[in-house]
């Protein structure tokens, strides 16, 4: 006869998609971005054809670059948003041909260096313009081609910086929300007072105390906060030492 622990179901969360809002309304400004939204904002009147907005993981680049292609294609422009690492000498051809407004999304030194500049090169040379989004500014990034180094360099650039306390505050609410999920303001500042002040680790920060609640079946709570920030800090700890030679 099997006990009631083997006739339980463990609840397991499932592997929902979260989808967060893209639109202008969802994109929250703050002096942490409020610099790069205006020169996006500011659009046509740009004192170059170009603009790189460069920061951290999920500081909201591919939002302002969404809001950029929304607000060129209002106008009557066709625009395309293409990853900078699915970009080849095969394909820039075509996507010149077919659009007045480029967005180069997640610039690196790795990527097709030739396919980059003889891409720039095709929209500069016709005024058009070109959004592109890096980590880092293109003068702190070494691009084997130098004639891409110089041509990046020679585009307005703005840093999208890591949150400060009132974006800190609003992407937590927006994250939790996003999930359909609401905390009480004790737990608003608990999690102010006692997280990284990063992006990416608050994302997965909030992944993380979702997927605990839904295994508990509970609401958000102090204990469910401190076990997802000790189980971020063990994934922290266990990845590889790369210069571990045992």
């Amino acid at each position: 006869m099997k006990t009631v622990e083997e006739n339980t179901l463990r609840q397991l969360p499932l592997d929902f998609k979260i989808q967060p809002g893209m639109g202008r309304g969802d994109f929250m400004v703050s002096v942490c971005n409020s610099e790069a939204f205006e020169m996006v904002d500011a659009w046509p009147d740009w004192v170059a054809c170009g603009l790189v907005i460069y920061g951290p993981s999920g500081c909201g680049k591919s939002h302002l670059a969404h809001l950029f292609a929304e607000k060129v294609s209002d106008r009557g422009l066709p625009v395309t948003i293409k990853t900078a690492s699915a970009l080849n000498m095969r394909n820039i051809k075509k996507i010149a041909e077919e659009n007045q407004v480029l967005i180069v999304e997640d610039v690196e030194p790795e990527n097709n260096n030739e396919a980059l500049f003889h891409l720039f090169n095709l929209f500069n040379e016709e005024g058009r313009y070109m959004l592109w989004t890096a980590k880092e500014a293109p003068a702190r990034m070494r691009f084997p081609l130098k004639d891409l180094q110089s041509r990046l360099n020679m585009l307005p650039s703005v840093a999208i910086k890591e949150p400060d306390d009132m974006m800190l505050q609003m992407l937590i609410v927006k994250l939790f929300d996003d999930r359909q999920i609401i905390i009480s303001e004790e737990i608003l500042n608990y999690m102010l007072n006692n997280v990284r002040r990063s992006f990416s680790y608050i994302r997965d920060l909030v992944a993380e105390i979702d997927k605990i609640s839904l295994a508990c079946q509970s609401g958000v709570n102090y204990q469910i906060v401190k076990k997802a920030i000790e189980v971020l800090a063990l994934k922290e700890n266990s990845q590889p030492d790369l210069f571990d030679e045992r």
